[in-house]
């Protein structure tokens, strides 16, 4: 085990004093830093990218090939840091604390330390890592003028308006498997320069409220629902995103019911808790999203669009679509069409 000792003065010292550390490389495009790594500690990707107030984000995509402690000393920025587990695991501890408690694949933790604590974190070896790191400034980020934390619950107010850095707060989410949606699109958005960094920040404010939205769940006391298992749960999201890979195959209740030893009651209270919607209406989204992309894409034509989706009959579609997004097919066809001959 290698303890990795660093003292940041920022947020970006932490990937570059990791770096230092591990061996990797840094390259900066358009404000986005990313440190690559392949050698004996370890291979894959951290990136940092700061944006305005005080909020920056941390992504990691790593393996290491040591099991390594990284023990972030005394900060005089000290931030608030969301950290969601797409995929392995990590523990954390405070300095004060003899046992570390771990994070599973889609959990994630809420933490900040006193002015003068320690942060231990705990990352294995040879476990494949997909860490996304949200980190809040607080002397920055309560100098926007839209930032209203007085709409939040009594604890995480109390961590905004802590700007002395008095208290240390640990919260430790339950399984979020939503969350890894939007995780997920940051890593496939494939624009570059200042548009990439737009969507990407854009999806970091998405994801912050889905920390904020379970914490307050939480500590209301909503639960996960108790018709279901975590091992379900996981189930489902893979039947979820099987539909989003492939809306076009043909599903039903029964055949997946059957194919994945759940009850139809368990579907629907799966799909109910991650995406409020049926099963069916799951479906129906997706493919009416895909719908729209293409006629924004391709030069596919309506009926074209409806069958390569899934669907049987255009009138239904078209019915569907307006319904949806108050607006024909046709009409938004002929929408994009003039923008693009403008």
């Amino acid at each position: 085990m290698i303890e990795i000792v660093i003292n940041p003065e920022n947020t970006k010292d932490i990937l570059t004093q990791i770096s230092a550390h591990l061996g990797g490389t840094i390259e900066e495009k358009w404000g986005e830093y990313t440190m690559t790594i392949d050698n004996s500690n370890g291979k894959g990707k951290i990136i940092y990218i700061p944006f305005d107030w005080g909020v920056n984000l941390l992504d990691m995509n790593i393996t290491f090939n040591k099991e390594f402690i990284l023990k972030i000393e005394a900060e005089d920025f000290n931030p608030i840091r969301f950290m969601y587990n797409l995929k392995g695991y990590f523990s954390h501890r405070f300095g004060e604390q003899n046992t570390a408690r771990q994070t599973e694949q889609f959990q994630s933790v809420i933490f900040t330390n006193k002015s003068e604590g320690i942060n231990y974190l705990h990352f294995p070896k040879h476990e494949k890592l997909e860490v996304n790191i949200i980190q809040i400034v607080r002397k920055e980020f309560m100098k926007k003028r839209t930032t209203n934390v007085a709409s939040l619950n009594k604890k995480l107010y109390e961590l905004f308006v802590d700007r002395d850095y008095e208290n240390r707060y640990m919260h430790f989410g339950e399984l979020n498997l939503k969350m890894a949606d939007d995780v997920r699109k940051i890593h496939k958005i494939k624009a570059k320069g200042m548009l990439r960094v737009l969507k990407i920040e854009a999806k970091v404010y998405e994801i912050l409220s889905l920390h904020i939205q379970q914490h307050e769940r939480q500590t209301a006391g909503k639960e996960l629902p108790n018709s279901l298992t975590k091992k379900e749960l996981k189930t489902i999201k893979k039947i979820c995103d099987l539909i989003q890979k492939e809306p076009a195959k043909q599903y039903s209740l029964d055949q997946l019911s059957e194919k994945y030893g759940l009850s139809q009651a368990k579907l629907q209270d799966g799909f109910k808790f991650l995406y409020k919607r049926t099963v069916t209406e799951f479906i129906r989204h997706i493919r009416l999203e895909q719908a729209r992309n293409f006629i924004k894409t391709t030069d596919l034509n309506i009926s074209q669009i409806v069958y390569s989706i899934g669907f049987t009959s255009r009138s239904y579609f078209s019915k569907i679509f307006k319904e949806k997004y108050d607006i024909s097919p046709n009409e938004f066809k002929k929408q994009i069409t003039a923008k693009v001959e403008v």
